[in-house]
C-alpha cells in the first residue's frame, strides 16, 4: 500500500477545484480540471468530536442519471463515511444540489460516483478518480485546522519508508504521531521515540512506500526490555483500505500493554480477540531477530536471539487460520503509548531497529 494524499485547498467562496489526480503520499501532481463539485455550507473543524453531526451542502453540476455523492471526513488520520440508515450515499437533486449529515472532523470530501460504486468505510487515501469514482473534492473544516507537522521520507535498509503525522488510534489510544521522532543514524539504523512529557506523549511510526506480499518479512530489533509497560512497539503489515476486520494485519506486538506482570511479546492475526489468533511470550534482555513467513493459507512467526535467523530459536508459532492474502497491506514500524494501561508512561522511550529485511 502507498498511501500519498492530494489535498486541494478550498478558495474563500468554498469552490474546490476538480483534478482528475492520483493520491500519492506527500508529494503533489494534479490535472486541473473544470469544477463539477462545489460545497456551499461547510461543518467546522473539529478533531475531538468525532461523533457529533453537522449539515454540509453542496452542487454537483452536469451529474448524470443515477450518479450519487460520497461523503467522508477526516479524524485521527483517516478519512470515514458517515452512514444514515446503513446509507452511505447521498442523492442529487434534479438542480444539481445535494445536502447531509455528516460526522465532524478536519476536513471534508464529496465524491461523485456511478450507481454500481461501492465505497470503502475507512481509508487513508481518498480514492482516486476513475473505476466508478467520477469527481473528487476535498475542502477544509471551518475556523482553525490543527496544524500538523509534515512527514517525511528516510530510507532504512534499502526501502524507503514515510512518516505518520498527526493523532491517530493505534489500539484504542489516540496518540499524536511528530516526525520529528523518527531518524536513521550514521550506521543506518532505525530510531524510534517516545517524547514529550506526561500527558503530553508524541509518538513515532515508518510505513513502507510500497507494498510487499507473500514471503519472509525479518526485523533485527537492538534490546527492549527497558520499554515501560504502557510503551507499545509493533511489527506489523496493514492495510490503510477497510476496517479492522479485514485490515490484512499480521502483528508481532512488544509491550506488557500496561501491567508489570504482562508477557511483554505476542505474535497476533487480527482480530486478536479470538482465541487462536494470539501468541503470548516474554522476550529478555538482548538482541532479537522477530520474522514471519507468510504464505497462502500460513503464516509462521519466530523469534530468534541476535541478529540473523541461525541464532537460538526464542519462540515459534504457526497460524494456519484466518491468515489473511495480501492485497494494499504495508509494513508498519510504531512505537506509542497505550492510555489504557494500569501503568502511565512516564519517561521518554526509544528503540532502534537495525535491519529490515524482506525475502519474497
Amino acid at each position: 500500500m502507498v498511501s500519498r494524499l492530494h489535498i486541494l485547498a478550498r478558495t474563500a467562496t468554498l469552490s474546490v477545484l476538480l483534478a482528475s489526480f492520483v493520491l500519492t503520499g506527500c508529494h503533489s501532481s494534479a490535472k486541473i480540471s473544470a469544477p463539477p463539485l462545489a460545497f456551499s455550507k461547510v461543518p467546522a473543524a473539529d478533531q475531538e468530536s468525532p461523533y457529533k453531526t453537522d449539515i454540509i451542502e453542496g452542487r454537483a453540476t452536469g451529474a448524470r442519471p443515477g450518479q450519487r455523492i460520497v461523503l467522508y471526513a477526516k479524524t485521527d488520520g483517516r478519512w470515514r463515511v458517515y452512514r444514515r440508515s446503513s446509507q452511505a450515499f447521498t442523492n442529487i437533486e434534479p438542480d444539481g444540489r445535494w445536502k447531509a449529515s455528516i460526522q465532524l472532523g478536519t476536513q471534508y470530501a464529496a465524491l461523485l460516483v456511478d450507481p454500481t460504486y461501492n465505497p470503502p468505510d475507512q481509508t487513508e487515501s481518498l480514492p482516486i478518480v476513475g473505476n466508478g469514482v467520477v469527481a473528487l473534492a476535498v475542502v477544509n473544516g471551518e475556523g482553525p485546522a490543527p496544524v500538523l507537522p509534515s512527514p517525511k521520507i528516510l530510507n532504512f535498509s534499502g526501502y524507503e519508508w514515510t512518516t505518520s503525522t498527526g493523532p491517530i488510534f493505534r489500539a484504542g489510544s489516540r496518540n499524536f504521531f511528530d516526525p520529528a521522532n523518527v531518524w536513521t543514524d550514521e550506521r543506518g539504523a532505525l530510531h524510534l521515540r517516545i517524547s514529550g512529557s506526561p500527558g503530553k506523549w508524541t509518538a513515532a511510526e515508518v510505513k513502507l512506500t510500497r507494498s510487499l506480499g507473500y514471503g519472509t518479512y525479518r526485523f533485527q530489533v537492538r534490546d527492549v526490555s527497558h520499554l515501560e509497560p504502557s510503551a507499545v512497539l509493533t511489527l506489523i503489515t496493514w492495510d490503510g483500505v477497510g476496517t479492522e476486520r479485514n485490515r490484512r494485519e499480521l502483528d508481532i506486538e512488544l509491550s506488557r500493554w500496561g501491567y508489570s506482570n504482562n508477557d511483554n511479546a505476542h505474535y497476533v492475526i487480527q482480530p486478536y480477540y479470538v482465541p487462536a489468533n494470539i501468541v503470548r511470550f516474554r522476550v529478555p534482555g538482548g538482541v532479537f531477530t522477530h520474522s514471519f513467513r507468510w504464505e497462502p493459507g500460513q503464516v509462521t512467526f519466530s523469534t530468534v536471539a541476535g541478529s540473523g535467523n541461525a541464532g537460538r530459536v526464542l519462540n515459534q508459532h504457526v497460524f494456519t487460520s484466518g491468515v489473511p492474502s495480501p492485497g494494499g497491506q504495508s509494513v508498519r514500524i510504531a512505537l506509542y503509548v497505550f492510555h489504557q494501561g494500569q501503568i502511565p508512561v512516564k519517561d521518554e522511550n526509544q528503540v532502534i531497529i537495525d535491519k529490515f529485511e524482506y525475502l519474497p
